[in-house]
């Protein structure tokens, strides 16, 4: 839709005079579809390629490291570890007692 500008070829007065043709408005879409698959991002994510840790595996991490407040990470861990423990067990014993 980029309209082009051509002059008068003749006339004391040049004034430009606006043409829009299919032609015009095709050689100003090629460039920008063009520019457009260019800037687009092609490829797989690094990031999930580079991130293969699982969550635990970066809070054990987190834990055994100097930042402030790590070890609270792995307090909360083991209590996590501990009521993971206490369920499966009720769901044991919850399960034996079933007719």
């Amino acid at each position: 839709m980029t309209p082009s500008a051509q002059l008068p070829e003749q006339g004391p007065d040049a004034k430009l005079r606006v043409v829009s043709s299919p032609r015009c408005q095709l050689r100003a879409l090629i460039p920008s579809f063009l520019v457009i698959a260019a800037c687009g991002k092609s490829g797989s994510n690094d990031a999930a390629r580079r991130d293969t840790l699982t969550e635990r595996q970066h809070d054990s991490i987190l834990a055994r490291s100097q930042i402030p407040g790590a070890k609270a990470v792995g307090r909360a861990m083991t209590a996590a570890d501990s009521m993971s423990a206490r369920v499966r067990a009720s769901d044991t014993v919850r399960s034996d007692t079933l007719p």
